[in-house]
């Protein structure tokens, strides 16, 4: 199945992906970490079951340095032992953030308590952002048909820039 559009080649989707890719780099800038930022990117991911996304975020935390076992492990992380408590606050918040509609009420107070021990009030806004943007990213590519498979990391940047 081929994609709808190519959002990058039409100039309202251009400027768009310009305009989430700027937002993005003030999180990638913040004092979240960047380890939390790629788990949080790839579960939010798995979850919205967005092809481009999973194989973007795999590759690119691979590049920076992350495991292969923790990465093949982001979908069972509630089951393994590979993850700090800090990283399964923020993969929890990012799973009840995604799925809103499944939970009427959202986030639980106990996840964003477990959140709250972990992190201070900046890492917090880019932990919160984070989860909005590869929501929207995630609903974007999965809406025209985008596909993952062939991205190589570095792609992206190049692409917005």
């Amino acid at each position: 199945m081929e994609p709808r559009i190519d959002l990058m080649t039409n100039e309202i989707g251009a400027k768009i992906a310009r305009r989430m890719a700027g937002a993005h780099t003030v999180i990638a800038e913040s004092p979240l970490p960047k380890a939390v930022q790629d788990l949080v990117m790839l579960r939010a991911s798995q979850i919205n079951g967005c092809g481009l996304c999973v194989d973007l975020h795999t590759k690119e935390a691979a590049a920076a340095g992350e495991t292969t076992v923790r990465l093949s492990l982001v979908a069972a992380w509630r089951e393994t032992t590979v993850f700090t408590e800090a990283e399964r606050a923020a993969l929890a918040l990012a799973e009840e953030g995604t799925r809103l509609a499944d939970a009427h009420h959202g986030v639980s107070d106990a996840t964003w308590e477990r959140v709250r021990e972990h992190y201070d009030d900046d890492q917090i806004a880019a932990l919160v952002s984070l989860v909005a943007l590869i929501n929207a990213a995630n609903r974007l590519n999965v809406i025209v048909r985008n596909k993952g498979g062939s991205y190589e990391p570095g792609m992206f940047a190049a692409a917005v820039s």
